[in-house]
């Protein structure tokens, strides 16, 4: 297999402390192939938001699973959880499955090239590998329309633009007038707090010039509040996509908006169409997960144990001299290397977390099952992960510590 899996990210680089591969899962906690447990913080990076096997989604899947699991016309789940989901995030009006975010995002862009009749894209932060910026989200420069298996044709049309650079996105609706046919952003999750101005800026970029506005919250929906960005920042795009956080774990995403918007994919319009969209396990999944978010304030326990934990995570780090900060909402805080820090600082950093048995990513997330008590122990362990990083960065040997 390239890259030995089939998702690029998810590819070890750091071993042999780093897990090749994972067999099983239990709450917070993931075992490898060796039998080395670690206190887990990719969580699948972001879809897993609940726990490994928690007992409500594995629940539905199992009782779905009696009725069948694909079949030739829709099961009722579908308008159910369209209608559930629609209920949870404002502004959305009407609402689709697919089972990525990468086509999800394709759906959106595609319904809007059909409601506007235009063909450029304006593309801010990653989008999902089946955009036209390529696998990273960005065109290098110098090497514009240069995007590997992509037709320059095609990628000239996507127009990239740096999170929170307004004049930047103003800039290119200006270099094409009555082209754009919608602005897609995701959010920079370091710099999320941005968003109090930049995303009303583009509401109104996009209300200027007849453009549509998309919201990409396959990370910051279900998590920043259950209605993402739209529903934090209190701004309405006209599309939007979810993703992780719908269903803990279970492939599934959404592309939905406004009524008048989403007709550009009904009867002659857009044809985005898939055999799975209407797949009843993870729809039964986003049904239960959907339930548990509501009834258990899971956003705000996302909230509360997340800030108590990567604030003392942060000030381990800066206690003992590693030049890495956490920066960002606790949902989905960034490991952030400090100006002048030595190269590959995060890298030694996520070595040593993982031989003290705690697996973190550079999007890192507290899960629903992540106990006050399992946090301290990641805490402690990362204290000793960061003790060895500084050893290291002052040319001090490092003793491999036992796991505990």
């Amino acid at each position: 297999m390239p890259f030995g899996s089939s998702t690029s990210s998810k590819r070890a680089r750091l071993t042999p402390e780093e897990p090749t591969v994972i067999v099983r899962g239990d709450g917070c906690r993931v075992i490898d192939d060796q039998d080395r447990e670690f206190i887990d913080f990719r969580n699948s990076l972001g879809p897993v938001t609940l726990g490994y096997r928690f007992p409500a989604i594995d629940r539905a899947i199992r009782d779905q699973l009696d009725q069948g699991i694909v079949f030739g016309h829709p099961h009722p789940i579908e308008c159910e959880v369209a209608e559930r989901f629609c209920d949870l995030v404002p502004g959305m009006e009407q609402a689709r499955f697919l089972k990525t975010g990468g086509e999800a995002i394709a759906a959106a862009i595609r319904i809007a090239r059909a409601h506007t009749g235009r063909e450029r894209i304006i593309q801010v932060g990653y989008n999902g590998w089946l955009n036209s910026l390529g696998g990273g989200g960005v065109v290098l420069p110098g090497q514009a329309g240069a995007v590997a298996g992509v037709p320059k044709a095609l990628s000239e049309l996507h127009h990239p633009a740096d999170w929170n650079d307004v004049a930047g996105v103003e800039r290119i609706l200006a270099e094409h007038p009555g082209e754009i046919a919608a602005i897609v952003v995701a959010a920079d999750y370091a710099g999320i707090g941005a968003g109090w101005r930049f995303y009303p800026a583009l509401r109104k970029l996009a209300d200027d010039h007849g453009t549509l506005l998309i919201f990409d919250e396959i990370v910051t929906g279900f998590r920043i509040a259950i209605g993402g960005v739209t529903e934090y920042f209190g701004v309405h795009p006209d599309l939007a996509v979810f993703g992780k956080g719908i269903a803990n774990g279970m492939p599934i995403s959404v592309y939905a908006g406004r009524r008048d918007v989403m007709a550009a994919c009904g009867p002659g319009g857009a044809v985005i169409s898939s055999t799975f969209g209407g797949e009843t396990l993870s729809l039964a999944a986003a049904k239960a997960a959907m339930d548990v978010y509501v009834e258990e304030s899971v956003v705000g326990y996302l909230w509360r144990e997340g800030e108590r934990f990567w604030s003392q995570v942060d000030r381990l780090l800066a206690d003992h001299g590693v030049p890495i900060t956490i920066k960002g909402y606790p949902p989905c805080p960034a490991f952030v290397a400090a100006d002048g820090a030595p190269a590959g600082v995060l890298d030694r950093f996520f070595r040593a977390a993982y031989r003290h048995g705690v697996s973190l990513y550079t999007i890192s997330y507290v899960n629903f099952s992540h106990r006050p008590e399992d946090l301290d122990a990641a805490r402690d362990r990362l204290a000793r992960a960061a003790a060895d990083v500084a050893a290291e960065l002052a040319g001090e040997s490092v003793v491999e510590g036992a796991r505990s």
